[in-house]
């Protein structure tokens, strides 16, 4: 679990490369395919969830089932990757939200608030960009965990990952109508809860 934490771990100044860019065929063998969507299957689960060592569980997870597919074919993976994550990570707001209701049951409430995504920034950048940077990406996080789940699901998808409307849908189990339905509703709502942001 540390190896795959620290590779999963975003680096300062790492954005990506054109090696993850999302709408690229997928390499041709699993490991590569993988190795290409780890970050952003992090990245995107760590926002979700809010907490570095759910993301790190539920993307593992993720690849973990995603390896008893190995045998379709390599266009197929990365719709069907993405599903699987959108799974594991509505089972872990399902684990989390009975845990808390459990916990507060046996007057052992969880911690006052939710731990908030810490972003690594660019080292390059000067100290109050840096921190404008944290908070607005902070800012989001949390707007994004006040969406209902397909709104959120969407989003992550479509606009984090950079999935077309039809692998969105293929992922999410719904219609292309739906996916830009979805999608036009997050925007709205977190158009206003960012306002302080724009």
């Amino acid at each position: 679990m540390t190896e795959t934490a620290n590779r999963l771990s975003p680096e300062p100044g790492n954005r990506g490369s054109p090696a993850e860019d999302p709408v690229a065929a997928p390499p041709p063998d699993l490991d590569a395919f993988l190795a290409s969507v780890e970050r952003r299957a992090f990245r995107l689960a760590e926002l979700a969830l809010g907490h570095r060592e759910d993301a790190l569980d539920v993307v593992q997870d993720a690849m973990i089932k995603l390896v008893r597919y190995r045998d379709r074919a390599p266009v197929d993976w990365p719709p069907l990757f993405w599903s699987i994550l959108r799974r594991q990570l509505t089972d872990r707001h399902r684990r989390n939200a009975v845990r808390r209701r459990v916990m507060s049951f046996f007057g052992r409430a969880g911690p006052t608030g939710e731990e908030l995504i810490e972003m690594q920034p660019d080292p390059s950048q000067d100290p109050a960009r840096r921190h404008l940077d944290s908070k607005s990406w902070q800012a989001l996080g949390q707007a994004l965990r006040t969406l209902p789940a397909r709104q959120r699901e969407c989003f992550l998808l479509r606009e984090l990952q950079g999935l077309s409307v039809a692998e969105t849908a293929r992922a999410m189990g719904c219609s292309d109508g739906s996916v830009k339905t979805h999608l036009s509703r997050a925007m709205t709502a977190l158009r206003n809860q960012m306002e302080d942001w724009q």
